[in-house]
C-alpha cells in the first residue's frame, strides 16, 4: 500500500495506514512491557502497606493521598482490592494501611514502587501556610500462594488477638478478632483484621507473613550476589525513590530512573504507569 502511494496519491488510504500504524504501535509497546514482567513472582497478586513517617498530621495525611493514590490506580488496571489492616491517624489521614492487590502482574508492575515517598506542600493544617516535608513507606511483597520452600514453625511465631478497628465505611468487624503475628526470629510483625471470625484472620495474616519470609529470602540472595558481583545496589525498604512537589513548583520525580512530570494531580489520581514502566525499562 506504501509501494502504491508513493505512484498515486489516496489521502483515504494515507489515513487509514496511519491510525493501523499507530494501533499496531501501542500493541507492540504493550507486548515490549509484558517481556520485562519476566521475574518468578511477576504474575502473582501483591500485598501493599503504606507507612505514615515521622511528622504527626502531616504525614498521616500524605499516607492518605498515598494509599488513594494506589486505590485509583487499582481501578485503572481493573484489578481488584481488598483491605487487611487500617489504622488512623488521631487527627486527620492513615498511620498505616495494608491491602491486597488481585490481578495479573499486580507484583510486576507494583513492585518498583517499595521505598520512601516523599511529599513538598503547603500544609493544610498549619495556620502560618508554612512549606512542610512529609515522608512515607511503601512496601511491596508478592503474594505465595503455594511455595514449599518456606516453612513456618509455631514456636517461631507470638500470636495476639486484639479489637478490630477501622475508618468509617470500613466494614470493619469490631470483636476481638484482629489478629496480630510476630514471627520471632526475624520480627516481622502482620496484622490483619478485615475477615469476620479470628480464624480466618489468622490464616490471612500466615499467607501474609510468609509471603514477607519469601521476599526477604529473596533479598538476601540478591545482596548475596551482588557482593559476589563486587556492585553495590541499594535494596534496602529505606530509600527514598520519589519526590512529590505542590509548593514551590509542581513536579513529581524518581530519583531512580530520573522519570518526571509536572501534573502532580494527574499522578495522585493514579496516573502512575510512566514511573512504573521507566523503571522497568531500566532494568533491561
Amino acid at each position: 500500500m506504501l509501494n502504491l502511494l508513493e505512484t498515486e496519491e489516496d489521502e483515504s488510504i494515507k489515513a487509514s495506514l496511519e491510525k493501523e500504524t499507530k494501533t499496531l504501535s501501542a500493541k507492540v509497546d504493550k507486548l515490549n512491557l509484558l517481556l520485562l514482567l519476566n521475574g518468578p513472582y511477576d504474575k502473582n497478586n501483591c500485598l501493599i502497606e503504606i507507612h505514615s513517617g515521622a511528622g504527626g498530621t502531616e504525614a498521616c495525611d500524605w499516607a492518605l493521598m498515598l494509599y488513594r493514590m494506589y486505590t485509583r490506580y487499582v481501578e485503572k488496571k481493573h484489578f481488584k482490592m481488598k483491605v487487611l489492616s487500617y489504622q488512623a491517624g488521631e487527627e486527620a489521614g492513615i498511620k498505616s494501611v495494608s491491602f491486597l492487590v488481585k490481578g495479573m502482574y499486580a507484583y510486576g508492575y507494583l513492585k518498583n514502587e517499595k521505598g520512601i515517598h516523599r511529599l513538598v506542600r503547603l500544609s493544610p493544617f498549619d495556620a502560618n501556610k508554612r512549606r512542610h516535608t512529609s515522608f512515607a513507606s511503601v512496601l511491596v511483597t508478592p503474594e505465595i500462594i503455594k511455595d514449599n520452600s518456606i516453612e513456618i514453625s509455631e514456636k517461631d511465631l507470638k500470636i495476639d488477638v486484639y479489637r478490630s478497628t477501622g475508618a468509617g465505611g470500613q466494614g470493619v468487624n469490631t470483636t476481638d478478632s484482629a489478629v496480630r503475628i510476630t514471627h520471632l526470629p526475624t520480627k516481622i510483625v502482620v496484622t490483619c483484621q478485615n475477615e469476620r471470625s479470628q480464624i480466618q484472620n489468622k490464616e490471612q495474616a500466615l499467607k501474609v507473613l510468609k509471603s514477607k519470609l519469601l521476599l526477604k529470602k529473596l533479598e538476601e540472595q540478591e545482596e548475596q550476589l551482588n557482593n559476589i558481583k563486587g556492585t553495590q545496589m541499594n535494596i534496602e525498604f529505606g530509600s527514598q525513590i520519589r519526590s512529590y512537589v505542590m509548593h514551590p513548583y509542581s513536579m513529581v520525580k524518581d530519583h531512580r530512573s530520573q522519570a518526571e512530570t509536572s501534573n502532580v494531580t494527574k499522578v495522585l489520581d493514579g496516573d502512575i504507569d510512566l514511573f512504573i514502566e521507566s523503571n522497568l525499562k531500566k532494568g533491561l
